[in-house]
């Protein structure tokens, strides 16, 4: 009996040993992984509020986390040398939205030979190597801020746009979403798409040469938070807030004071924050051995936002995110 109870007791501490050593060891690992986000610019409320989501998911998974981008969202160049960089300083994993879809893919697949996971977040790059793409079904989006016109706007519909750099996937997934959804309606007309600088001064001045030059306009999309702003600056100085009824996307202070002025009819909200959380998850799930379990494609959803929910609670979640000041 003695003996019996003498192995009863082993196996019972055998038990609680392997539980102490292995229960709930599996979710962070214990090896601090370096993981560098390299965004397309530093500057916007976009941006900032994915670099709160990445550096909450580093907190949570123990990343050493580093954000870089460069000054203007033109300059591939620069984030190929931002790629190379980070590479080199002992990178395991990038987190990366490509400026260029083609330009940014041989830095990336240099990464990725070198050993580097990649996930790409916001805006995708032509690489093999990408693990998986977090971000906006951005087709479906520009479709979104198509449609939001054509419900509130009766009559035929003279559209103009405003685009970013020709070379970015999702700003031209957008506006191929949007394109053909106004040709299927019937009663929609592009009248002229212009592509400028993602920057809200230059976006005005290319925006008021546009609603120049195409007077009949009485509806303008803009595709990101910087052209977004620019558009919404020139119907105001032009004084055709009432004349033209003008879709954004993302959220700024200026664009939503522009919406309860009336400069901006409607806002298609991305999900900023959730792109940097789950693109930093993705990487550690890609350095622990979880890979598997990732998803090709991660939709991080929008949703359109005007006067008439502005004040609810899903909307004020949407355009007043979580952000936190990043140097």
């Amino acid at each position: 009996m003695k003996q019996n109870r003498g192995l009863i007791l082993c196996a019972v501490m055998a038990l609680l040993f392997g539980c102490l050593w292995g229960c709930g060891t599996d979710t962070v690992s214990s090896t601090q992984h370096r993981v560098a986000l390299v965004a397309k610019s530093t500057e916007t409320e976009f941006w900032l509020s994915v670099f709160a989501g990445a550096e909450a998911a580093a907190t949570e998974y123990n990343i050493k986390l580093s954000i870089i981008g460069p000054e203007t969202e033109e300059d591939y160049e620069t984030q190929n040398q931002m790629v190379a960089d980070a590479v080199a300083a002992g990178a395991e994993a990038l987190v990366f939205s490509a400026i260029d879809y083609e330009n940014n893919a041989a830095a990336i697949d240099s990464a990725a030979k070198a050993g580097v996971k990649i996930v790409a977040i916001d805006s995708n790059v032509a690489s093999e190597a990408v693990s998986t793409y977090i971000g906006t079904n951005n087709y479906a989006a520009g479709q979104i801020a198509a449609q939001a016109a054509l419900e509130r706007v009766e009559g035929p519909l003279k559209v103009g746009i405003v685009n970013y750099d020709i070379s970015s996937a999702n700003g031209q997934e957008r506006e191929q979403g949007a394109v053909d959804a106004f040709t299927q309606s019937g009663r929609a007309e592009i009248a002229g798409v212009i592509n400028t600088l993602a920057e809200a001064s230059y976006a005005q001045g290319d925006t008021s040469t546009l609603l120049e030059n195409f007077p009949d306009i009485n509806v303008l999309l803009a595709f990101n938070e910087p052209t977004s702003v620019g558009a919404a600056k020139a119907v105001e100085k032009l004084g055709l807030s009432e004349e033209i009824f003008l879709v954004g996307f993302d959220s700024n202070v200026v664009t939503i004071d522009a919406l309860q002025e009336g400069s901006v009819d409607a806002l298609i909200v991305q999900n900023p924050y959730a792109m940097g959380y789950l693109g930093v998850e993705s990487a550690y799930k890609l350095l622990t051995g979880q890979g598997g379990n990732l998803e090709r494609t991660v939709d991080t959803s929008t949703q359109i936002v005007d006067k008439s929910n502005i004040f609810t609670m899903d909307s004020q979640k949407a355009l007043f995110a979580f952000e936190q000041q990043w140097d």
